[in-house]
C-alpha cells in the first residue's frame, strides 16, 4: 500500500470516530453533556485553575468556556474561589457534587465501552488505548500549530 493512501484510509478511520463519540454522548445524562463534562473532567484532572487557563486546555474561546463553566456553577459542580494571588480573578474548583457528577459520567462511558467491546479481547482493548494515545501524543499541542 503506498504511504498517502495509507493515510487517506487512516483519516477516513478517524473521521468516522464521530460515530463512537455520538454513542458515547448519548450515555451522559441530559443535564450535563460534552462541555460541562469536559470542564469536570479536565478540573479534576489539572486541579483547580483560572477560566483562562481552562479555556486554553479546553482549546475554546473564553465565551464558550464561559457558558460551559456557568452551567456547571448553576449545578453545584464547580464552585468560583477567589483567587488568592489576584482578587479580581476567580479559581475554578470541583465540589463534592461534581466529583460525585464526574464518577457517575465515568461509570456511565465505561459500561458504554464494555457493551460495545463485549467481542473485544482485553489486549486489543489495551492496545487501542495505547495507540490512540500515541496517535495524541504524535499530534502534540494542535493549538499552536494552527494555520
Amino acid at each position: 500500500m503506498e504511504t498517502l493512501s495509507r493515510y487517506e484510509e487512516l483519516a477516513r478511520a478517524v473521521s468516522a470516530i464521530g460515530a463512537v463519540k455520538r454513542g458515547i454522548a448519548r450515555v451522559l445524562p441530559a443535564h450535563c453533556q460534552g462541555g460541562a463534562a469536559a470542564v469536570l473532567a479536565l478540573i479534576n484532572h489539572h486541579g483547580d485553575m483560572r477560566m483562562s487557563r481552562l479555556a486554553e486546555v479546553m482549546a475554546v474561546d473564553m465565551s464558550v468556556c464561559s457558558r460551559h463553566v456557568a452551567h456547571t456553577v448553576e449545578h453545584g459542580w464547580v464552585e468560583r474561589m477567589p483567587d488568592p494571588d489576584d482578587k479580581r480573578s476567580r479559581i475554578l474548583r470541583l465540589t463534592d457534587e461534581g466529583h460525585a457528577m464526574l464518577g457517575d459520567l465515568d461509570r456511565r462511558v465505561a459500561d458504554a465501552f464494555a457493551r460495545h467491546l463485549t467481542e473485544w479481547s482485553d489486549e486489543d482493548v489495551v492496545l487501542l488505548t495505547t495507540l490512540l494515545a500515541r496517535l495524541r501524543d504524535s499530534f502534540g499541542d494542535c493549538r499552536a500549530q494552527q494555520g
